[in-house]
């Protein structure tokens, strides 16, 4: 494992704990974060208060990594999860994460994010 690889885990088991300082430690002052058809964002305050699901969703998520793959300064990784709604039920999803690093903390983070209703691809 890389730091980078390092790094990512531990902002993924921050979440898994809703731990607010292990994932903000695990960022850059400038961190971009875009869910590609939801929202973009920039900056440690911003991400921190996106971190919750509230009032959708109640934390932490379950989260699997599937496989994670590095190059150079970019760490990709295919993560299954589950959140649970706040009025019930859960959302499951498939989630393709791509992780742009520099010295050793998430600078950006690019996600792609499907809810799969039916079964394991849709």
């Amino acid at each position: 494992m890389s730091r980078n690889t390092d790094t990512v885990n531990a902002y993924l088991d921050g979440f898994r704990k809703n731990d607010h300082a292990q994932i903000l430690s695990c960022l850059t002052d400038d961190i971009e974060w875009t869910v590609f058809g939801g929202f973009h964002l920039t900056g440690k305050e911003a991400y921190d208060k996106a971190i919750d699901g509230a009032p959708h969703f109640i934390d932490p998520p379950e989260l699997e990594v599937v496989r994670m793959v590095e190059q150079d300064d970019v760490v990709m990784a295919e993560i299954n999860g589950v959140a649970r709604r706040a009025e019930g039920g859960e959302m499951r999803m498939s989630m393709a994460e791509v992780f742009v690093m520099r010295d050793g903390k998430i600078a950006e983070r690019r996600a792609w994010v499907i809810e799969l209703k039916e079964n394991h691809f849709r």
